[in-house]
């Protein structure tokens, strides 16, 4: 083909595209060649020197990253030549480098460390005092902490600044042994994807003043996710400790990290979504709850599902309202559609509480800052004309004499929980975190965050994406399908939801109008629900 190449790395007869480099070729199939600076997502500087291959009818050792392959190019990576001057960078990298490692957060993650390990393993010939930086362990923004001395100058973070976040906060100042890398005088690292140096860069330099000292990273498991910030639906990890805290205390999941996926993020995430991750442990409902005698009585799931069933029992179909919400998984969504509006009549409400308001940007971060509510409109037949703006939400009610109003984790306004109180309006919350809502219901029924089940969400440009079960529910939350399994077995009626992957088979049997359809999004038969 017109468009490929054929050439040899380390024996290996490989075809590639036309254009591509001898690093990335290589990584591409599986012949790890070490390197520091080359990043897939930024440009190409070639200043580490770590990936010089032997390339055949050239005298010189060449850089891998900066090489293009032709047709018939033969390549070496593990001949003495190479490994010996690989040694010899790196080497020359640690010459001035801190032995930080029990205290650097980057342990257990870092590419020096892994580097020594593979190619290194030498005894330092180094014997002067070590060259000293301005800068340890020095804030430089809202969530980012610099330490010059471990610095090893691959200008990741620099090329990350002006060609994705195009900030242009850091430069790299000074000559020789002196170079450091810093913001420049009297600027903050302070754009809305900063932390995203933290994760480009290779060892300890640039640490997060969020994680610092709270978790070594061996301790952690990765369960890929959806981020639920916005309506982007960027490709996540949930880093989360497989420790169980004592009950109701303690952090579970320590940071989401960008997962690459090049059809959202690529391998990128903004600053709210990453540090979203405190409302998983932080302000949660951990129980039911009713409003009894002005005060709160904690109740099990079962009573609480009694009483939702007997609110529901009391007040006509016709004077039921039920607030749909975008922060629901696609499977959640359509229980509660079958459930609410084509079984019991009760009309369904699409509040633009976060959808129609928030800043945005022509990279990730969207306006909508909800992370299903395309799945919500697409499921129940919506359509932007048809989302019921916030301030219109208790006029409304009052409108149609609404006797009661079920609330899915939207929080309203004081005027608007005022206005309903006053007409005698009951409010049901069905929800996550403790708010003005939950405070103000009759009834508070505890569901499980995105991290603690499975299931889909679908992005503002319709495509399907899966969450999975990170960490065990908190107290006795459960996920909304599960409450609603429970709500129509009480109700005596003909409706069953056993699992998210079920659900998700109802819904395919539909023809509901969603994008593409990730296969990975496809949850499994059935999940496993684990209580702390």
């Amino acid at each position: 083909m017109e468009n490929k190449v054929t050439l040899t790395i380390n024996g290996r007869t490989l075809e590639t595209e036309s254009g591509s480099t001898v690093l990335k070729t290589a990584l591409a199939n599986g012949i790890h060649i070490p390197h520091y600076c080359w990043h897939p997502g930024l440009s190409v500087a070639g200043n580490c020197r770590m990936c010089l291959v032997e390339i055949e009818g050239i005298p010189k050792l060449q850089t891998a990253c900066s090489t293009a392959v032709r047709d018939g190019m033969v390549v070496r990576s593990d001949t003495e030549r190479v490994k010996t001057a690989v040694r010899h960078v790196l080497e020359f990298l640690l010459i001035n480098h801190p032995v930080d490692c029990p205290v650097c957060d980057q342990a257990g993650e870092c590419g020096l460390q892994e580097y020594y390990m593979m190619v290194g393993r030498y005894d330092s010939r180094f014997a002067e005092n070590k060259v000293t930086k301005h800068k340890k362990a020095t804030p430089i923004g809202p969530w980012v902490m610099l330490d010059q001395e471990r610095c090893i100058l691959c200008s990741r973070c620099v090329r990350f600044t002006r060609e994705i976040s195009k900030s242009h906060e850091m430069a790299i100042f000074q000559r020789g042994d002196h170079c450091e890398i810093d913001v420049f005088p009297g600027q903050q690292l302070d754009n809305p994807y900063s932390a995203n140096v933290i994760d480009v860069c290779p060892v300890g330099a640039l640490t997060c003043r969020d994680f610092r000292y709270q978790c070594r990273v061996w301790y952690l498991k990765r369960t890929p996710s959806v981020c639920p910030g916005c309506s982007r639906g960027c490709s996540i990890e949930i880093h989360h400790s497989p420790i169980r805290p004592q009950k109701g205390k303690g952090r579970r999941v320590f940071r989401f990290k960008p997962r690459y996926n090049p059809e959202v993020n690529h391998w990128w995430l903004c600053d709210a979504g990453r540090y979203g991750y405190k409302a998983i442990d932080d302000g949660r409902l951990r129980a039911c709850a009713v409003a009894e005698n002005g005060g709160r009585r904690e109740v099990y799931n079962s009573e609480a599902v009694t009483a939702l069933r007997e609110a529901l029992r009391g007040s006509e179909a016709r004077r039921t309202a039920y607030l749909v919400s975008p922060d629901s998984t696609n499977e959640e969504l359509f229980a509660a559609r079958k459930l609410f509006r084509d079984t019991l009549n009760i009309r369904c409400w699409l509040p633009d509480i976060g959808v129609r308001t928030g800043n945005e940007d022509d990279f990730l971060i969207r306006q909508d800052k909800h992370p299903n509510t395309r799945g919500a409109m697409a499921i129940f037949g919506l359509s932007e004309a048809d989302l019921v703006p916030a301030g219109e939400i208790a006029s409304r009610a009052t409108a149609e004499q609404i006797s009661l109003l079920l609330v899915n984790r939207h929080d309203l306004a004081e005027s608007a929980l005022a206005e309903l109180k006053s007409t005698g309006c009951r409010i049901v919350y069905l929800g996550t975190n403790v708010s003005r809502t939950s405070a103000a219901a009759a009834l508070t029924i505890a569901l499980a965050s995105f991290a603690e089940m499975e299931g889909t969400f679908t992005n503002f440009e319709g495509r399907v994406q899966r969450i999975r079960l990170a960490v065990p529910l908190s107290g006795q939350s459960e996920p909304e399908w599960a409450v609603l399994d429970k709500l129509a077995q009480q109700l005596g009626l003909n409706l069953s939801f056993t699992s998210p992957g079920q659900i998700f088979g109802l819904m395919r049997q539909e023809v509901i109008a969603f994008g593409p359809l990730d296969f990975h999004a496809i949850p499994p038969t059935g999940v496993t629900i684990a209580h702390e």
